[in-house]
């Protein structure tokens, strides 16, 4: 069994707690957020981030554009992601994104692989997206090899995208591990043969 990354603090009290009751302004930033229905709880890391009106908006709109706007099909972006949060040790980022890539069209047996496990039920090009997270994740940079298997098959929008889209889910998994945000309810945490 994979022993699970170290850096999550989803165990451990929030360091920041998630605003319970929003100002005007905060609610409207709140309010306005992808998937979340009027009256409805936000998700913690909306809920955290609400502390920052602004950088909340500004968030949502960079982070949607990533997940709802970009060039790249769900499944590659979802692989990417999964890896990224497992790379980084975010149990929030993985979850949360457990359940987006389901409706993307990934497995189970493939969500559990990107948690470090077998990745040979992935085609060629799906491993050169895992290889590019890995890197980014060690090496802040794509090596050589990674690289001519990416540009085999992607565009330069595309190949700006993702690393972009990785860049910026390292950043949330940064945000959701330093200041704890809990797993919402509902929402898996790591696979089960993660240990």
């Amino acid at each position: 069994m994979r022993a699970r990354p170290v850096g999550s603090r989803s165990a451990e009290p929030p360091r920041i707690q998630p605003v319970t009751e929003p100002t005007p302004e905060q609610l409207e930033q709140l309010s306005s957020v992808a998937g979340t229905a009027p009256g409805s709880k936000p998700a913690n890391i909306f809920a955290t981030l609400a502390h920052h009106p602004r950088l909340l908006r500004r968030f949502n709109q960079f982070g949607g554009t990533l997940l709802f706007r970009g060039l790249l099909p769900a499944r590659e972006r979802e692989i990417v992601i999964l890896r990224v949060g497992w790379n980084c040790g975010s149990v929030y980022e993985f979850g949360q994104h457990t359940i987006i890539g389901r409706a993307a069209g990934l497995a189970d047996s493939e969500v559990s692989a990107l948690a470090g496990g077998d990745i040979s039920q992935f085609v060629e090009h799906e491993q050169a997206l895992i290889a590019l997270a890995d890197d980014l994740c060690s090496e802040d940079s794509a090596s050589d090899a990674t690289w001519d298997q990416l540009r085999a098959r992607w565009s330069d929008a595309e190949l700006v995208e993702l690393l972009v889209l990785a860049g910026f889910y390292r950043l949330v998994a940064g945000f959701l591990n330093s200041a704890a945000v809990q797993l919402d309810p509902g929402v898996p945490g790591w696979p089960e043969d993660v240990q």
